[in-house]
């Protein structure tokens, strides 16, 4: 509720400011005083400054400033449940910063409709910089903004899929699963033996919808959740159905363990690494925990990946992965100037490189320069994004505050309660997407 009523407060101050004058053409850009010749970069977001993309590009902007000592730097940190609320006031006053993260959904749409953000797209061709970003990552972008332009970066980028304890597999003689079908014969055959065949954290609920996401998406494509959005598909139609009762009989069966929604996201992860369930869905975002020598009790060697498995007769296909960007940063289309540009082009032509080679860390920019030495899991994860054909979107990317509430309680109800039903899981579903 608090989204939708900041966003019509954004329309309604944006309203009055476009009256005036269109954002990003005949707006007051922000400028320095002509005593003060120096440019101020500022960045807005909720990272700390000593933490992933946000130490990165410090780092790079410091580098850049020593060279440039009239372009100064500097870093705002705002809590993460104000950050949405306050970008959405300075676009309405015309006072965005120079770059700042947001959602990259409908709230990041509002504002490129309205001309307040860079179309980084056009940008980053006139800066040589375009062909740096990986094709996957800007498809993704792209279509969580409708398909209207690339106006977010994407500093981080992970996939999605099961990572899996080698040992085990090999000990009951399975590889990795192709299809949904081989990969719940290898769930029953653990739970026989008495090993829990999946770890899920259903305490944070999103867990459990990415399996019924990762079911439809191999049933209709990859496109799937941008067809409910456009109205051509229903989540009511058989095929929802049919994938909130797969998963459902996964948790009826015991496949997602026995305390399924009391298992947090730290209790799931040791589970897995203590050798105590077989798989576990997350993202490459685990390889810090998986390169741990200290939390990782089955060794990195010991820890396969596979994506989403196939479903018979299903639209979707293994090139096809799930994808997200995490926190995205977008730039002010008013700051954009000549500073800007060439501030731009130092930091963005080095981050990659540096984000892999000092960091380990896994960003939507192509690496030109591997690190000497980068942990196995990392490097098998790095290839398989660069493999990328198409990025998909998770179960609730595109939808409401509300509708995500009620996918994700649901689905605790759904795993866990014989007599709540996939079709009523889906039906109430529905009622939330469609209501005004």
């Amino acid at each position: 509720m608090m989204r939708e009523c900041c966003l019509f407060v954004l329309a309604l101050l944006i309203g009055a400011q476009l009256s005036g004058c269109a954002a990003g053409s005949g707006g007051i850009p922000r400028q320095n005083t002509m005593e003060d010749k120096t440019q101020t970069i500022q960045y807005v977001s909720s990272m700390l400054d000593y933490q992933g993309s946000a130490k990165i590009i410090g780092e790079l902007a410091e580098e850049y400033g020593r060279a440039h000592p009239d372009v100064r730097y500097e870093f705002e940190n705002v809590n993460t449940t104000d950050l949405l609320q306050k970008i959405q006031l300075l676009a309405a006053s015309n006072d965005l910063p120079e770059l700042f993260s947001f959602e990259s959904g409908k709230p990041l749409e509002v504002l490129a409709d309205n001309g307040f953000v860079l179309d980084i797209e056009q940008a980053f061709k006139e800066l040589g910089l375009y062909e740096k970003l990986n094709p996957a990552a800007v498809k993704l972008l792209k279509s969580m903004v409708g398909g209207k332009g690339l106006y977010a970066l994407p500093l981080e980028m992970n996939i999605e899929g099961f990572w899996y304890n080698k040992a085990l597999f090999a000990e009951y003689g399975l590889g990795e699963p192709r299809t949904w079908d081989e990969m719940l014969e290898a769930a029953a055959l653990f739970k026989e033996n008495g090993i829990q065949p999946f770890s899920v954290a259903g305490t944070v609920k999103w867990p459990i919808t990415r399996l019924i996401n990762g079911y439809v998406i191999r049933l209709y494509g990859y496109d799937v959740m941008q067809r409910v959005a456009s109205g051509e598909l229903q989540v009511t139609d058989p095929g929802f159905v049919e994938a909130a009762s797969v998963v459902q009989r996964m948790g009826l069966n015991g496949y997602l363990g026995d305390d399924v929604n009391t298992t947090d996201l730290n209790t799931a992860a040791s589970l897995f690494l203590q050798g105590k369930a077989a798989m576990y869905y997350s993202g490459s975002w685990s390889l810090r925990d998986f390169n741990d020598p200290s939390q990782n009790k089955i060794g990195a060697d010991q820890i396969g990946f596979f994506n989403i498995p196939l479903v018979e007769g299903g639209a979707g296909t293994l090139d096809d992965w799930l994808m997200n960007a995490g926190l995205t940063t977008s730039f002010s289309a008013d700051a954009y100037n000549d500073n800007m540009k060439d501030w731009m082009k130092h930091v963005f032509s080095n981050y990659g490189d540096k984000a892999m080679n000092e960091m380990g860390f896994l960003t939507g920019f192509q690496v030109d320069r591997l690190p000497a030495s980068m942990p196995p899991l990392t490097q098998m994860v790095q290839e398989k994004i660069g493999g990328v054909k198409n990025g998909v979107l998770w179960f609730e990317a595109l939808f409401t505050p509300a509708a995500q509430k009620t996918a994700w309680d649901n689905a605790q109800l759904l795993v866990a309660n014989r007599d709540y039903t996939p079709e009523m899981y889906m039906k109430e579903l529905h009622e939330a997407l469609t209501q005004e």
